[in-house]
């Protein structure tokens, strides 16, 4: 599997979900309360954005666009970022 390949597959199958689910729990959140603050929404438009770069990437790949070099850097920065995540 090319590194291109591996990456796209870590943003459809683990990155992607993950941004919709924390997307998910905020619009509950929203829902729960009559007035949301501004910094739950200023969360839910940064992580948009977020998602929308990560479909990008996706699209950039699949266009060819990402070589092998900036591939394993993206995927480097995302297993680093899910590692300080966990602590």
């Amino acid at each position: 599997m090319s590194v291109q390949q591996q990456l796209k597959d870590l943003l459809q199958n683990q990155v992607i979900p993950d941004v919709e689910d924390a997307l998910d729990e905020i619009y509950e959140e929203i829902n729960s309360t009559k007035n949301a603050p501004a910094e739950l929404k200023e969360e839910v438009e940064e992580l948009q954005d977020f998602k929308a770069d990560l479909k990008d990437i996706v699209k950039d790949i699949d266009n060819g666009d990402i070589d092998d070099e900036e591939a394993e850097e993206i995927i480097n920065d995302i297993k680093t970022a899910m590692t300080q995540g966990e602590e």
